[in-house]
């Protein structure tokens, strides 16, 4: 038993060196920052004088800004899109590899536009989307189809914007779900089978309930993600037409870095947090993340 102590103690110290250059790393650009943000949403400040400190008033602002109100529904709008398309694909992606190939070649191929910087993707798809010169506006020409303005009307830029985004985060999520389904034991599925269960009830009865851990992972990492949507809008829309994907990203960085009023946009951002981390619990809870029908 003392053996077993004195060679457990004398792998702390050890441990705990390899843990240094992160737990630098987290304090240093993680936890100071936000300990700052948090502290500024209490303060009036614009980068030329000392802050100063107002109490909450610009979280009373916040709650009566109509602008901050119409940001958090846009963006929910981006979300409710971006997750129900990529989850509902990735899913499908991730079991037809299952059933049908484990090619390392495929999943390298799907994992390929989440490797392209966002900014990329959004200047390739907005140029490819131009109702003018884009190559999709050309072949909706030859079918008869008039033009369309992806990024241009209000009814279609946020819907635009976030396949897009389905479209480079897609594959990275479907190897995510494929990893566990790889983790579901064969006999399940054979003992499923053997019953006489069609396919589209073993993945109902069988699949779903077993992958329940890494879809709520998934879940919460893809919604966290989405909700800080800002490249792809600051490269194409820049927030319009008329607000309609003014998303909170975009309004906070017009706050901070264009009206300089960062008082007010670190309580923004520190209202987001407590919206994000809401969230993250309700799912986790939500989903049973815990625990699976294998348990």
């Amino acid at each position: 038993m003392t053996t077993h102590r004195t060679r457990h103690r004398s792998d702390v110290w050890p441990a705990l060196l390899f843990l240094l250059p992160a737990g630098f790393g987290f304090v240093l650009f993680y936890a100071w920052p936000a300990v700052q943000t948090f502290y500024l949403s209490f303060t009036d400040y614009s980068l030329l004088a000392a802050p100063n400190w107002i109490g909450a008033q610009n979280y009373r602002d916040a709650l009566g800004d109509a602008r901050f109100g119409n940001a958090l529904l846009v963006t929910v709008e981006y979300v409710v899109i971006n997750i129900g398309v990529q989850t509902v694909a990735a899913l499908f992606i991730a079991v037809l590899m299952h059933r049908l190939t484990k090619s390392s070649l495929v999943r390298g191929l799907l994992l390929l536009p989440y490797l392209i910087a966002n900014v990329v993707v959004a200047l390739v798809w907005y140029n490819m989307l131009d109702a003018q010169l884009g190559i999709v506006n050309a072949v909706l020409s030859w079918v008869g189809i008039d033009p369309v303005a992806f990024f241009g009307e209000t009814s279609t830029a946020i819907p635009t914007i976030a396949l897009v985004n389905v479209w480079r985060h897609m594959g990275y999520t479907a190897l995510l779900i494929f990893a566990g389904l790889q983790a579901i034991p064969k006999s399940v599925y054979e003992a499923a089978a053997i019953d006489g269960a069609s396919e589209w009830r073993i993945f109902r009865g069988v699949t779903l309930p077993l992958l329940r851990p890494v879809l709520a992972m998934v879940l919460v990492l893809t919604v966290i993600g989405s909700f800080q949507i800002f490249d792809t809008v600051a490269v194409t829309t820049k927030g319009g037409p008329v607000d309609a994907t003014r998303v909170i990203y975009f309004y906070l960085y017009e706050k901070a870095f264009q009206q300089f009023d960062f008082g007010y946009a670190a309580a923004l951002s520190v209202v987001l947090f407590l919206i994000l981390a809401g969230l993250a619990v309700a799912q986790l809870r939500l989903l049973r993340a815990g625990s699976s029908d294998l348990d």
